[in-house]
């Protein structure tokens, strides 16, 4: 490509959210942050919720400093984390915060759904894992707690479909997020709409699906007049943010896997349909849409959350401590002490994480760690022994070796745990790009406008424009990782 071109990506994630500047020139991308907020739940008398009109309000400021800098935009892009939804009215109207995935109204929610629909048909229909967050379980959840906001309801929209909706007036569902709700079925290339009948779920607010690189239309005349913006394009990239951080993985074959490595870690490799089998119900993965007609057999693993939430725990106790502070405890710290599930439900709430683990470990007979250092590696540790036990079952199902690891996203940043992953895989592990999420919502967007002829084009770039780090993995402790691993594997029989 000879000419330059401008993309605004908003990446939502869990803890904050980013307006950035995407530039394509002389066959390379590169990202300018324009702007960055916090974003986090917030806790109302009736449950735990996002506050979607904060987000809201900082897009539009994000946009806005933008246009100041006098780039002429060839699309914005959004994308956020899946499974979480919006309702609206007959006008359109928002009927009340988005919930959390991580509120407790799903409690229960994935045995009363099994009562009336039986686990395999379910997963026959969506190929989605089982995880009480799904948007299936928060919808049954609303039915049965004989909600007044879904029977107000008249469309549906997941997060990055309300937000999108915002910008351009056109109420749809992206594909990619569409597949995380469950809702979804691969094998009627639709909704679900016999499955939610069955739990009484309302089939009419689920509207049109548009696959990734649909452009939507222009940015809504009275947003270009208040944030001082010439008409723009409004392109629905990969709105799942794994999705778009996938594709911008810089892999030279495809026989790789990869991990989305964040607040939650998600492990997979690309396929070209789904894989809806007996094998991968046993193991629980899942089958999410992917960009270029593939799919994502993946599996999410719990990822930096536990971390986050012990440096909340440790700052509410009166001790401020950095990523940084925490990683340089963790690798000072002895290795390979205690084991935990990162996945196990101890973990999924929000709380006093280190007293957590502690009881964890006291229950599962292992040494019970005080010091910090010790907590932080054994969370990294664990969370690398189930890459092992993911990378394993991944190889099982698709009958090869996947090889390299690639690392991508904002985890990557902690330098301890990729190496742990080599460590712990006996792969060797490439990490990079960080802001692969924005990035592939930019590749999305220009491939969408013509910039890119495809999506591989985009990952060549990639591989151009950014420098890698490769981890080996060391083999001097190689029995006692087995040793741990074998503990893993007990644990997971419990």
């Amino acid at each position: 490509m000879k000419e330059t071109v401008h993309f605004a990506a908003i990446d939502l994630g869990a803890e904050s959210g980013r307006v950035i500047l995407g530039t394509l020139a002389e066959e390379r991308i590169c990202l300018d942050e324009i702007h960055r907020f916090a974003n986090g739940p917030v806790r109302l008398p009736d449950g735990l919720h996002w506050d979607v009109l904060h987000i809201w309000s900082e897009i539009k400021h994000g946009i806005a400093t933008l246009a100041k800098s006098g780039k002429q935009l060839a699309g914005i892009g959004l994308d956020t984390w899946g499974v979480d939804f919006a309702l609206l009215d007959a006008q359109g109207i928002l009927l009340g915060n988005p919930y959390h995935y991580r509120d407790a109204r799903t409690n229960g929610m994935l045995e009363a759904a099994f009562q009336r629909v039986p686990r395999q048909e379910i997963f026959d229909q969506t190929g989605i894992q089982f995880m009480q967050i799904n948007t299936l379980y928060q919808l049954l959840s609303m039915v049965l707690n004989n909600s007044a906001q879904l029977d107000a309801a008249r469309t549906f929209l997941t997060i990055p479909d309300l937000f999108n909706y915002w910008l351009s007036g056109r109420m749809v569902c992206e594909f990619t997020n569409a597949t995380t709700t469950q809702c979804y079925s691969p094998r009627q290339d639709g909704w679900a709409l016999g499955l939610l009948e069955r739990l009484h779920i309302p089939v009419d607010i689920f509207p049109q699906i548009v696959p990734p690189g649909t452009l939507l239309g222009g940015l809504q005349p009275y947003l270009c007049e208040e944030l001082g913006v010439d008409s723009v394009p409004v392109i629905a990239p990969a709105c799942h943010d794994t999705g778009s951080a996938v594709a911008a993985v810089p892999a030279e074959h495809s026989h790789i896997a990869w991990i989305s490595s964040g607040t939650w870690s998600v492990m997979g490799t690309e396929a070209s349909e789904p894989g809806i089998s007996e094998r991968t119900l046993k193991y629980n993965f899942t089958n999410e849409g992917g960009v270029g007609g593939k799919w994502r057999l993946s599996k999410n693993v719990m990822g930096l959350w536990i971390v986050q939430e012990c440096r909340r725990t440790w700052a509410r106790q009166g001790e401020e401590l950095s990523y940084d502070q925490l990683t340089d405890l963790a690798e000072r710290a002895r290795p390979l002490q205690a084991v935990i599930d990162p996945d196990h439900m101890d973990f999924l709430m929000p709380g006093n994480m280190p007293e957590r683990i502690r009881a964890y470990c006291e229950r599962t007979a292992q040494p019970v760690l005080r010091e910090k250092g010790a907590v932080v590696r054994c969370v990294l540790e664990s969370i690398a022994l189930k890459y092992r036990w993911v990378l394993e079952r991944l190889e099982e199902i698709v009958g090869y070796r996947l090889d390299p690891l690639h690392i991508i996203g904002g985890g990557t940043k902690n330098r301890l745990l990729n190496q742990l992953v080599a460590d712990a895989t006996g792969r060797k592990v490439v990490t990079g790009p960080v802001e692969a999420t924005a990035i592939g919502n930019c590749l999305m967007q220009a491939v969408a406008v013509g910039s890119l002829p495809s999506i591989q084009a985009g990952r060549d770039m990639v591989r151009r424009s950014f420098a890698m780090d490769v981890y080996l993995p060391r083999r001097s402790q190689d029995q006692e990782w087995e040793k741990c691993y074998r503990r893993l594997l007990d644990l997971l029989q419990e």
